[in-house]
């Protein structure tokens, strides 16, 4: 009985309070039964790691804290920045296997993977920051014409716009690869400007009224240019080759310099997964019922939008096809301006989902997890991709997420080498994915247009685990980018697309079947079912937009879908007009094969024209006559009058394919302006450029 006392005065004295009555024995007991509850609750939340469901938005890179890399780099190790602009997940990917390399071969540097959107919270930091980096290798990507990626514009817009900066960049050393096309104007534009204003900087010093050139800093090897029609990871691995010598001298003492280096051999990215049982709730599940939850709407976070509207624009007599559709985000924080892109998340059609599952030798219906980290937390690697949610079924994974109608790149080879059981197929594979095997790689792969599944059909022994094939063999699914063809001025919560089917046989005699403007071709509009079709989007802002005065002439060249952003300027146009703005003159040059096919919304542009909203409409009939006519003929014809609208302020945009018309459409420009003003073609060229640099000659091309 002692003893118990003993107890009571010692928890007495050490709480303060007294235990001889009801009420502090109540307080007490309860206070221990909640400790005991979040003791448990912590217990099962740790247990039961291989059961959460992730969140649906696809994750994305968190910017580190300046601390943590200043803490990182202070333990007697260089600082090494890898940073990327990527709009495909390409120049991420680079960038992390570039840094999976250093850290392998160099044990004094201390890696970083940046993501350059993550890079400053706001575009003050970003000469804060980087003037505290020594060693940076930028991989950037151009898109479009000759423009940055989306996580990349807002650092090159800084960086490139900067005019009085001090010579800060002079203790930095620094190489770019560029990622780019050859079949586009401005190749590799955007890296080309990044490792010229790096290496050479102008600036202002106070009180001077002049520009002052210094040296910026210092280029450890030549810009790499990589070529994407061809093979760009070729041009990855020579850039390489040529850094590790410059690396060497840096991050190796002279001892291990003169050492032979062991051979780095790449490690096959794999994720940690993990199998559910069928009565674990599925991600799927969850999305059919959540909305998006998130304030800002973008690549990483769409959008669940549904089709309210969708029709055949072409007639019964023409052999192709192409979609008018529209989304409805009634009741999302979807907005968009006139002339900004969508971003569409379609899906695999269930013909590709089934083959693949087919040839990986798994059951669509199995319920499993991704992710990166292994058992005990510790993470797996760097160059990862991030995870797509989960749980999830094999067929929605495989619809959602794989890309596996594009060929694909060596890396991928190499993975299904690596698990492929069949002697001579691994060694195939092995060749395909080599330096040696460049050639056969660039003809029986990226010549003849096979892709993924095709390239698996051909070695039915290679067959990886569903780690490898999400982690290395199959890319993710991009999103598609469409040209909105509608104004919000004039038609209210809808998203209008004009999207071509893209159908038709491959090299290999495989017909080819796009995959969003197949799912657009099946998608059924809420206006015909209540079973609507539906698909995660998000709006891309962009610079082609209508003059800011309305009186302002405009020139609009754009056949066949390149007519999507003109329908919403003349849309947005006639809303003007009917609210009594006064419109200046505006001509729309559009281009079909034959007008009993293929004019695709003729009703509307000859009531544009009746209203006072388009002055002109000039069709190119390319399979009516006995010569072949193009937008770039009628050009030529109307050579005079284009000059004087563009010579009285006008604005000049074209839309539509790059490889071709656009740069067509380019030469004639430069021919009417040599003509028109009569002069040299240095100096038409002189005149178009400054077009150009006015914002006064713009492109939506792809």
């Amino acid at each position: 009985m002692a003893s118990e006392l003993d107890v009571i005065n010692t928890v007495e004295s050490f709480l303060g309070v007294s235990l001889r009555s009801e009420s502090a024995v109540m307080i007490l007991t309860t206070t221990v039964a909640v400790i005991l509850g979040l003791l448990i609750f912590v217990w099962r939340r740790t247990s039961d790691r291989g059961r959460d469901v992730n969140q649906l938005v696809a994750p994305k890179a968190i910017a580190i804290p300046a601390e943590d890399d200043e803490a990182e780099a202070a333990v007697g190790k260089t600082k090494v920045t890898v940073f990327f602009g990527t709009q495909t997940g390409t120049a991420e990917g680079f960038a992390k296997a570039l840094a999976e390399e250093i850290k392998a071969r160099y044990d004094k540097a201390a890696i970083k993977v940046v993501d350059l959107d993550d890079y400053a919270m706001d575009n003050d930091q970003y000469e804060e920051k980087l003037k505290k980096e020594t060693l940076a290798f930028f991989m950037v990507a151009t898109y479009g014409d000759g423009e940055p990626t989306d996580n990349a514009a807002r650092f090159y817009k800084w960086f490139t716009e900067g005019k009085e900066r001090e010579a800060w960049l002079q203790h930095l050393t620094y190489g770019v690869f560029g990622l780019g096309n050859r079949q586009y104007e401005h190749f590799n534009k955007i890296a080309k400007v990044v490792d010229e204003l790096l290496s050479e900087q102008e600036f202002q010093p106070p009180g001077c009224s002049t520009m002052i050139l210094t040296f910026g800093a210092k280029r450890l090897v030549s810009i790499g240019l990589g070529d994407d029609d061809q093979c760009i990871e070729d041009d990855f691995s020579a850039w390489r080759e040529l850094l590790w010598p410059e690396l060497d001298l840096l991050l190796r003492d002279e001892d291990d310099i003169i050492a032979v280096s062991t051979p780095y051999t790449a490690v096959i990215p794999e994720y940690r997964v993990v199998i559910h049982d069928p009565y674990v709730t599925s991600s799927e599940d969850k999305f059919l019922n959540m909305e998006n939850g998130n304030t800002s709407i973008d690549i990483h976070h769409p959008c669940r939008v549904k089709v309210a509207v969708q029709r055949e624009l072409h007639t019964l007599e023409s052999d192709r096809s192409c979609i008018h559709l529209e989304f409805d985000p009634s009741g999302t924080d979807i907005i968009y301006e006139t002339g900004d892109h969508v971003g569409v998340y379609a899906e695999n059609c269930d013909e590709s989902v089934e083959e693949a599952g087919r040839l990986l030798g798994q059951p669509l219906d199995l319920l499993f997890s991704i992710h990166t980290d292994k058992d005990d937390g510790t993470p797996l690697g760097s160059s990862l991709p991030p995870v797509f949610p989960g749980p999830c079924t094999l067929r929605t994974a495989l619809a959602r997420y794989a890309d596996l109608l594009n060929p694909p790149r060596k890396a991928a080879l190499s993975a299904l080498a690596a698990h492929a059981s069949e002697p001579g197929e691994a060694e195939r594979l092995k060749f395909l994915a080599s330096s040696q095997g460049k050639d056969e790689y660039s003809q029986w792969v990226v010549g003849c247009q096979r892709s993924l599944l095709e390239v698996m059909a051909e070695f039915p022994s290679a067959k990886p685990p569903i780690g490898v094939f999400f982690a290395a063999v199959a890319p993710r699914l991009q999103p598609r980018y469409y040209s909105i063809s509608s104004s919000p001025r004039y038609v209210f919560h809808r998203v209008h697309v004009t999207c071509a089917l893209v159908y038709g046989p491959s090299p290999t005699g495989r017909i080819h079947k796009g995959v969003c403007s197949t799912w657009m071709k099946n998608a059924v509009p809420f206006e015909k079912s209540h079973s609507s079709s539906w698909a995660p989007i998000f709006i891309r802002p962009s610079n082609f937009k209508l003059p800011v005065d309305p009186l302002t002439p405009i020139i609009m060249v754009g056949p066949g879908t390149g007519l999507a952003p003109f329908r919403g300027f003349l849309q947005e146009r006639l809303a003007l007009k009917e609210d009594g703005v006064q419109l200046g003159p505006a001509l729309l040059l559009f281009g079909c094969r034959n007008r009993r096919m293929d004019f695709i919304y003729e009703d509307e542009l000859n009531n544009f024209v009746e209203q006072g909203v388009l002055s002109e409409l000039i069709v190119a009939f390319s399979r009516e006559g006995p010569q072949k006519e193009y937008v770039q003929h009628k050009m030529i014809d109307r050579a005079s009058n284009i000059w004087n609208l563009l010579s009285q302020g006008g604005y000049l945009y074209v839309c539509g394919d790059a490889k071709g018309m656009a740069k067509d459409v380019h030469r004639t420009l430069h021919a009417i302006v040599q003509e028109q003003e009569n002069v040299e073609p240095s100096q038409a060229e002189a005149i178009v450029k400054k077009l150009q640099s006015e914002g006064r000659y713009l492109r939506d091309v792809w």
